[in-house]
């Protein structure tokens, strides 16, 4: 791959500074994920963090089986506010607020 390639396409983040947060001490997914927010969009890390893992590994001689996988936090899918606002209303009817 090259230099400009987008390795996190939710935030942008070309394998340069995936190459260069290594190069700074990042040894870890996690610690590329710190550094350059690869990982922190949309998808959490489902489209690029194998691509990462095999750039880590590449660098460091790190086997690729060896390095933890970073954990996807909620939300996971985009949710519309629609939806979470009528949540709210069946716990507010469910309670016997606004009677």
């Amino acid at each position: 791959m090259g230099d400009d390639v987008l390795i996190c396409r939710c935030k942008e983040v070309t394998e340069q500074e995936i190459r260069q947060a290594i190069d700074e001490g990042a040894y870890s997914v996690a610690g590329i994920k710190r550094r350059t927010g690869a990982g922190m969009g949309l998808c959490q890390g489902r489209t690029c963090q194998r691509l990462i893992v095999n750039i880590l590994s590449g660098l460091t001689g790190i086997p690729a089986q060896v390095i933890e996988r970073d954990t996807a936090r909620p939300p996971v899918r985009p949710v519309k506010t629609s939806i979470l606002l009528s949540l709210g209303e069946c716990v507010d009817a469910g309670s016997g607020k606004g009677e």
